[in-house]
């Protein structure tokens, strides 16, 4: 029972709930949803009670309260809009079905406009502060997420066959995305298929968004498909791991200990003609007392601007990073493991918004344990 002269909350009304929804739309104000919207065509699809932008902050609001069923997270939400005064309070709330048809109508694209610009605006694709001399560096994310089992999503999604096929198994997505290297920041991603379902794989379209002077470090080969020679053509390098299994023969020595080599001696026509020549790095290390050889290749040959074992170094550091997916994955969705949508157009609109949700709160976010702060990363790596 409250004291005399407090007022008690409702149940199911908390405080922290209104600051999140501030929080979201502190970072994602309304001028910043609207110019999405149009940017993205979908300003003329109104409703009464579903507007575009509110359907924008609903999924927005959905990513933040995972376990909440649909109209308890549209309730919370005109709620938390009243409370930091960008709306009243709603005379009815909407129903789920009003909701679900609402996302169909507003699509993926105001989303990923949402978050190009939320990107663009907040300075994190210009930082230079976490570069390799003049490069920008970036590494590869990737992480699946299930979606739910219905007929759209298994044509457009399939079923992994990366897991032993089972009745209770279900259709997967692939996110891949470009994280700055010291920051954590995801700059770019993209969704699709698992690599084992479709010949077409995110990196298709994630790699466009490379530009001139990136430096790309994978924690896997890129080299058999066409995306090695797409990024090469695009002005950015490459640093990626390769099997003993792929045949790099020996060209010209380097004083570093490196070579020069052609993929397309390895994969013959899988590589752009033009595109092939690398350079094979091969060093020893590890985290554990067990040190194990490693191979790289970097489409830098000049070993003067980036000797062998500096490129070592930002692979090796690479693979101690922390993946901002798999933190989105575990400690922002927490217990649920399976998206809510299903139709790939939503599952797409989903992503984005947890994405969104991620870049808006990243930031509090404590340092998982292991894992290196901003500072140390600069410290070691950018001495």
């Amino acid at each position: 029972m409250p004291r005399i002269g407090q007022f008690k909350q409702p149940d199911g009304d908390r405080l922290s709930d209104r600051v999140a929804i501030a929080l979201l739309t502190r970072t994602y104000p309304p001028e910043l949803v609207d110019r999405a919207v149009t940017e993205s065509g979908s300003s003329g699809r109104r409703q009464r009670l579903l507007p575009p932008r509110l359907v924008v902050y609903f999924v927005l609001a959905m990513c933040l309260f995972v376990d909440k069923g649909y109209q308890e997270v549209a309730r919370m939400l005109t709620q938390g809009l009243s409370w930091a005064g960008l709306g009243a309070e709603p005379s009815q709330v909407p129903t789920a079905a009003a909701i679900s048809r609402a996302r169909v109508k507003l699509g993926a694209a105001p989303l990923k406009a949402l978050f190009e610009q939320a990107v663009k605006s907040s300075g994190v694709e210009l930082t230079t502060d976490e570069s390799y001399g003049r490069r920008r560096l970036l590494m590869v994310d990737d992480m699946t997420f299930d979606v739910p089992d219905s007929e759209e999503n298994v044509m457009c999604f399939g079923h992994s066959t990366a897991r032993a096929v089972g009745p209770s198994e279900l259709p997967q997505v692939r996110v891949m995305a470009l994280v700055e290297y010291a920051t954590r920041a995801i700059v770019h991603a993209a969704a699709g298929p698992p690599a084992n379902v479709a010949d077409s794989t995110p990196a298709d379209d994630l790699f466009t968004a490379l530009r001139p002077t990136d430096l790309l470090v994978a924690d896997h080969a890129l080299v058999h498909t066409a995306q090695w020679a797409a990024a090469v053509a695009r002005g950015a390098d490459l640093l990626c791991p390769v099997g003993p299994e792929i045949a790099l023969p020996i060209g010209r020595e380097l004083p570093d200990g490196s070579h020069l080599s052609d993929l397309a001696d390895a994969y013959g026509n899988h590589i752009t003609a033009g595109h092939s020549r690398v350079r094979v790095i091969s060093y020893t290390g590890g985290r554990s007392a067990r040190l194990e050889r490693h191979r790289l290749i970097t489409s830098i040959v000049d070993h003067e601007t980036a000797p062998a074992a500096e490129l070592a170094a930002l692979y090796s550091d690479r693979c101690e990073a922390e993946s901002p997916l798999r933190d989105l994955k575990t400690r922002q969705m927490g217990r649920i493991e399976t998206l809510r949508s299903r139709t790939p157009e939503c599952v797409e609109q989903e992503i984005w918004g947890h994405l969104l949700v991620h870049h808006a709160i990243g930031p509090l976010l404590p340092t998982a344990p292991g894992s290196r702060t901003s500072d140390e990363w600069h410290g070691r790596l950018f001495r």
